[in-house]
């Protein structure tokens, strides 16, 4: 992969002072009464443009409901979240829609790739289906990338899981995203699939220049990121840059210490 071919959204981009997504304010609550669940209480946070930040917390922390809302697949009910300079809060569905579909990739524990195309179909799938054509030098570079060539007419079922995630990079990637959200993206990998796909947005980042949002439950997944944003009880409550597994271990063992302290918070 050439460490010179940018990713054509980021040219326009990088040079740009605000973050690639930003929220403030951010509440979320589910349910009401005695039986709501606060999935966010008043979250302030800043992605910066071409770096890979993690989402880290306890199982009912908030970073799903976070990413979700970052990526305008859910919505607050309180405060608001930036696309760059651009408020996508209180879009209307076909305005958001077209946000995900042009300005957004996503990556997902579950490959979502349809059995019925080969890895070349589904690699392009989202640009057929918003009527346009992929740029081929940027295509190729991908394709390169992620070593899909020699694979591109083979349907998942013929392919590794690996494989597949790849197939949902080099998706994501295609579209030329100003950002993309990963949810738990090694969650169904082995540990050396996991680990090829991790080098992988790691590199996406590197030579690509281009943003990444992954959101782990693994410190070793986690250490590969620029930074680490932790939460619990849907608040952030730390964050951790130029990250290592044992720091990461660190501030998770730290957050698990404060419940036991005070398991009434």
């Amino acid at each position: 992969m050439s460490s010179t071919l940018l990713n054509p959204a980021r040219q326009l981009s990088t040079s740009a002072q605000a973050p690639a997504v930003s929220a403030r304010g951010l509440i979320k609550v589910y349910g009401k009464g005695d039986t709501a669940v606060h999935a966010l209480r008043n979250v302030n946070v800043d992605i910066p443009r071409a770096e890979f930040t993690a989402v880290m917390g306890p199982s009912g922390s908030g970073k799903s409901t976070l990413m979700h809302v970052l990526a305008g697949l859910d919505t607050p009910d309180s405060g608001e979240v930036l696309l760059g300079d651009e408020p996508i809060t209180g879009l209307k569905e076909k305005a958001l829609t077209q946000v995900r579909r042009d300005r957004i990739g996503f990556i997902f524990q579950q490959f979502n790739l349809i059995p019925t195309l080969t890895a070349g179909e589904n690699l392009v799938l989202p640009l057929q289906l918003a009527g346009r054509k992929p740029d081929e030098q940027w295509y190729d570079a991908v394709v390169d990338a992620v070593g899909l060539a020699p694979r591109l007419r083979h349907r998942p079922a013929e392919l590794s899981g690996g494989q597949q995630q790849r197939v949902a990079v080099a998706r994501a990637l295609v579209s030329q995203p100003e950002v993309i959200f990963a949810d738990e993206p090694t969650g169904n990998l082995d540990s050396r699939a996991g680990a090829e796909v991790l080098k992988l947005l790691r590199r996406c980042v590197d030579e690509f220049g281009q943003t990444i949002v992954m959101v782990t439950h693994d410190p070793l997944s986690a250490a590969h990121a620029d930074s680490v944003v932790f939460l619990d009880d849907g608040q952030i409550v730390s964050t951790l840059d130029e990250p290592t597994a044992d720091g990461v271990l660190a501030v998770m063992k730290s957050i698990s210490s404060s419940h036991d302290t005070n398991p009434g918070a």
